[in-house]
């Protein structure tokens, strides 16, 4: 077993803004484990907000190097088990490796990961992505959605223009839209927000208060019109929950909580405590993207638009048609190499 790291930095197409951060470039970190002709990747992203850098993730992973090139293609469950508590300073880091280990084990029993998992039983209709507008001047914003039409889009909110925005992004699309605060509401803005949103084509909103606004959040649970999904109050398994009677659903970031191993109990969790069930992405390339579109059988709703967002992919994965996704085939996540 050999480990390769590899740093990468994808051009995102326009600046992107949400309430609490802006970037042009998105840094990212590739995983790759090797063995023999078969490859696993792993795909991490830097986040200023949650404070995790390319660097740091590069040396914990290069500390751990003897330990990650002893997987003996063991079940990558009991691997994340073993080597969780070496990662317990960076879930990020730990979600590459854990994704990379799944890859590269279904790919040596010559299947998808759906098909490892038995997801490929499952024959409900499968979730497409949203596609993102990140905040900006509204003509910007207009200009953006109306040059990658799309069934169904995400708002980034969290200005003083919110409602303006909406009513102008709904008068060139009938497309269903989803709107995203990065905690930049309070309650009362929320609320109201809510009740005029709601008929404007608005389907949920997205964490709009700051992730530790715990009371606030019952209210919203109880009071608002739409659905709220938890994003960044929502990190790791046993926030989970704690989500219940706050929020109507759950946005699950594989790099946040550590991967497919925790990740798929998550959703489970949740499905038997009646919450909505997301999977979103943090800009990746097709590595990381490809790797969410395995849960898709699972979820409620989807965000594995990052690739849609770049101009540099790395990798051959999904494809966006008509509305539609269609998934890269072949073994594991369906990527088999990289160039950048």
């Amino acid at each position: 077993m050999k480990l390769l790291l590899h740093l990468i930095e994808l051009k995102l197409k326009h600046h992107f803004k949400i309430a609490h951060d802006s970037r042009d470039v998105q840094k990212a970190l590739i995983v790759e484990l090797q063995h023999g002709l078969w490859s696993g990747f792993g795909e991490v992203s830097a986040s200023k907000y949650y404070k995790h850098s390319i660097e740091d993730m590069m040396t914990l992973l290069e500390e751990q190097r003897s330990v990650i090139e002893s997987y003996n293609f063991e079940k990558p469950a009991l691997f994340w088990e073993k080597t969780k508590t070496l990662f317990s300073t960076d879930f990020f880091a730990l979600c590459a490796l854990d994704v990379a280990v799944h890859d590269l084990y279904a790919k040596s029993k010559n299947q998808s990961l759906i098909e490892t998992w038995q997801l490929d039983r499952i024959t409900n209709d499968l979730p497409t992505t949203n596609y993102t507008i990140g905040i900006d001047t509204i003509e910007k914003m207009v200009e953006k959605l109306t040059e990658f039409p799309w069934p169904l889009y995400k708002i980034k909110l969290g200005t003083n223009e919110d409602l303006n925005i909406i009513k102008e992004l709904r008068k060139k699309t009938n497309s269903v839209f989803r709107v995203d605060a990065n905690c930049g509401w309070t309650v009362e803005e929320t609320l109201l927000n809510a009740e005029k949103m709601k008929h404007l084509g608005v389907e949920f909103i997205e964490q709009p208060l700051p992730a530790d606004e715990w009371e606030g959040m019952k209210i919203l649970f109880e009071k608002s019109v739409l659905p709220i999904i938890a994003d960044e109050s929502l990190i790791n398994e046993s926030d989970v929950t704690r989500c219940v009677d706050h929020f109507h659903g759950i946005n699950i970031k594989l790099m946040k909580c550590g991967g497919f191993t925790p990740a798929l109990r998550m959703i489970k969790e949740a499905r038997s405590l009646g919450m909505k069930v997301m999977v979103g992405c943090m800009n990746e390339s097709s590595v990381g993207i490809s790797a969410i579109g395995q849960l898709r059988p699972l979820l409620d709703y989807v965000d594995m638009d990052g690739t849609m967002l770049i101009t540099n992919d790395i990798a051959a994965g999904p494809k966006f048609i008509d509305g539609q996704i269609i998934m890269p085939k072949g073994a594991g996540i369906g990527i088999n190499s990289i160039a950048y």
